[in-house]
């Protein structure tokens, strides 16, 4: 399985969008500090996800995510 996930910094007041097909491990590698965009702050908690059972359609789907550039989209998406 894959998963589609968005996760949230208050610290930052930021969401990242991401894919994976281990989404604990991959909040935890999000949450020790690290070079990268997430690396600078070590409280994201998972907001939302989505499970593919093909990698390539849990990749289409963050892309399409990504593409929106829009906060308010995710917002949106996320109170669904």
């Amino acid at each position: 399985m894959f998963y589609i996930y968005i996760i949230y910094s208050e610290q930052l007041n930021k969401y990242y969008v991401g894919y994976s097909s281990d989404i604990r491990q991959r909040l935890n590698q999000h949450n020790c500090h690290h070079k990268g965009f997430t690396g600078s702050a070590s409280d994201w908690r998972l907001m939302y996800s989505e499970s593919y059972e093909m990698e390539l359609d849990a990749r289409k789907r963050e892309k399409q995510i990504k593409s929106w550039k829009s906060r308010r989209k995710i917002e949106e998406l996320i109170k669904l």
